[in-house]
C-alpha cells in the first residue's frame, strides 16, 4: 500500500510542476524571453514622415448592427482624423440592422457629415452598404475590402473614439516595405483621466507590453480590432470564411503568411471603456477565446512551418487556453501532497480564488482590493476560457453581437 501511495505522490508532484509551469510561462516566462529577444535580436521599423504629397489614400472600413446610438459620434470621429481629406474615405456596412442605424448611414452617404477642406475642396467620402439580413461581422468586412479603393485600410470598430493623429502614425509604419500591418493601441479608460489600472484594464497592459514585445522583435499574432492598418494589397485574394469570430487575429496571420510584418505602434490610441457592463463583459470574453479555438479549425496553417510565427501564436494564443486546466491541476496536486511547499501552495491558491470571490460578491477589502480586482479579472477570463472549450467541444457557435 506505501508502495502505490508513493506513486500517487510523485505523479502528484509531477502534475504540481508541470501545471505550474505552463501557468508561470504563459504570463510570465512567455515575455521574459521575448524581453531577452529584443536585445539581443532587435528589429525597428523604418518609419517616414507622412505628408499631403506622400500620403497614401486609405479607406477605413467598419461594420456595425443596430448602432444607432453611437454610429455618427464614430463617423465624426473619422471624419476629424489629422489625415490628408482627399486621401481618406469610409466604407461602412450595415448587417441586418433593424433600428435607425441605415438611416443615419443613408444621411452621411448624403454629404451631410463631410468634412470639407475650403481651400482645395477636397472631402472625405463616405459609402454605405445595407444588408437587409445579417451575414455576420467577417462577411460584412468581405465586402468592405471590396468596395475599399485606398492602398491601406483601416479596420474599426463603432464603440471607440481613436486619437486625432493616431492614423497619420499608423501610415508612418508603412514606409517600412516589411510592413504589411500596423496596430495601434486599445486604451481602457478615458482621454480626459487616463487609462484604469484596476482588473481588466490592468491585465489589458500587460497584453499590449507582450504585443509590443512581438512587434520589437518581430510581428505580433494579431491586431488590435479597434484600430489597425493593413496594406489592401495583401488581402485582396485572402477572404475571411463564413462565421470567422476573430477577423483581426486572422487577417494580420495571412498577411504574416505572406512574408510581412505586423508591428504594434502604442503612438496610435483609441479609447474605450474598461467595463462594457456584466451582461456583456464575460460573453464578449467567452466569444474571444472561442475564436482561438475556431481558428485552428479554419486555418490549420497556423500550427505549420507556413506559419512563420508559429511559436509565438502558440506562446501568445495558445497556451493560455490551457490555463485553466492547469489551474485545475494545480490545486488538486496540492490536495495530495502533504509537505510544507505544497500546502503553502494549497494555502495561496485558496486565498487567491477567496480574494477573487470577495471582489466578485462586491465586498470591500481596503488595501486588498489592489490584489482582489486583478485576481477577480484572472478568474473571470480562466472560467470564460472554460466555457469557450466547452463551446468548441461541443460545436457551439459564438454569434457575433454587439
Amino acid at each position: 500500500m506505501s508502495a502505490i501511495m508513493s506513486a500517487i505522490v510523485m505523479k502528484m508532484k509531477i502534475v504540481f510542476w508541470l501545471a505550474a509551469a505552463l501557468v508561470g510561462y504563459s504570463y510570465l516566462g512567455y515575455p521574459a524571453w521575448l524581453w531577452l529577444r529584443c536585445r539581443w535580436s532587435p528589429r525597428p521599423v523604418r518609419r517616414g514622415l507622412v505628408d499631403g504629397s506622400t500620403a497614401p489614400a486609405v479607406t477605413a472600413v467598419m461594420v456595425v448592427r443596430n448602432e444607432e446610438a453611437i454610429v455618427a459620434r464614430k463617423l465624426d470621429n473619422l471624419l476629424t482624423l489629422d489625415y490628408p481629406l482627399a486621401k481618406l474615405d469610409v466604407v461602412v456596412v450595415s448587417d441586418g440592422s433593424s433600428d435607425r442605424t441605415p438611416a443615419i448611414l443613408a444621411d452621411y452617404a448624403r454629404d451631410s457629415g463631410l468634412r470639407t477642406d475650403a481651400r482645395t475642396g477636397a472631402a472625405t467620402r463616405v459609402r454605405a452598404v445595407v444588408k437587409p439580413v445579417s451575414q455576420g461581422k467577417a462577411a460584412g468586412l468581405n465586402d468592405a475590402i471590396q468596395l475599399a479603393t485606398g492602398e491601406v485600410l483601416l479596420f474599426t470598430d463603432a464603440r471607440q473614439q481613436i486619437e486625432s493623429g493616431a492614423l497619420r502614425l499608423l501610415i508612418e509604419n508603412f514606409a517600412d516595405p516589411e510592413v504589411g500591418a500596423a496596430s495601434g493601441e486599445l486604451m481602457l479608460g478615458d482621454s480626459i483621466s487616463g487609462e484604469t489600472g484596476k482588473g481588466m484594464g490592468l491585465y489589458w497592459r500587460i497584453e499590449k507590453k507582450v504585443r509590443e514585445l512581438e512587434s520589437a522583435s518581430g510581428s505580433v499574432a494579431g491586431a488590435t480590432g479597434a484600430l489597425y492598418c493593413a496594406r489592401r494589397s495583401l488581402l485582396d485574394a485572402s477572404p475571411l470564411p463564413e462565421g470567422t469570430i476573430l477577423d483581426d487575429v486572422l487577417l494580420p496571420m495571412q498577411i504574416v503568411r505572406q512574408g510581412s510584418r505586423v508591428v504594434f505602434d502604442s503612438r496610435a490610441r483609441a479609447w474605450d471603456s474598461p467595463d462594457l457592463g456584466k451582461g456583456r463583459e464575460f460573453p464578449r470574453k467567452v466569444r474571444t477565446l472561442t475564436g482561438n479555438y475556431q481558428l485552428l479549425q479554419l486555418a490549420p496553417w497556423l500550427l505549420s512551418s507556413q506559419n512563420t510565427i508559429r511559436f509565438e501564436f502558440i506562446s501568445h494564443k495558445l497556451s493560455r487556453l490551457a490555463v485553466p486546466f492547469a489551474l485545475l491541476a494545480l490545486l488538486i496536486a496540492s490536495l495530495f501532497l502533504p509537505q510544507p511547499l505544497y500546502r503553502a501552495a494549497l494555502v495561496a491558491q485558496l486565498a487567491f480564488y477567496a480574494l477573487s470571490l470577495a471582489a466578485l460578491a462586491g465586498v470591500k477589502l481596503g488595501p486588498l482590493s489592489r490584489i482582489a480586482d486583478p485576481a477577480r479579472t484572472f478568474v473571470i477570463l480562466n472560467c470564460a476560457a472554460l466555457v469557450a472549450f466547452i463551446n468548441f467541444a461541443t460545436g457551439r457557435k459564438a454569434v457575433w453581437v454587439r
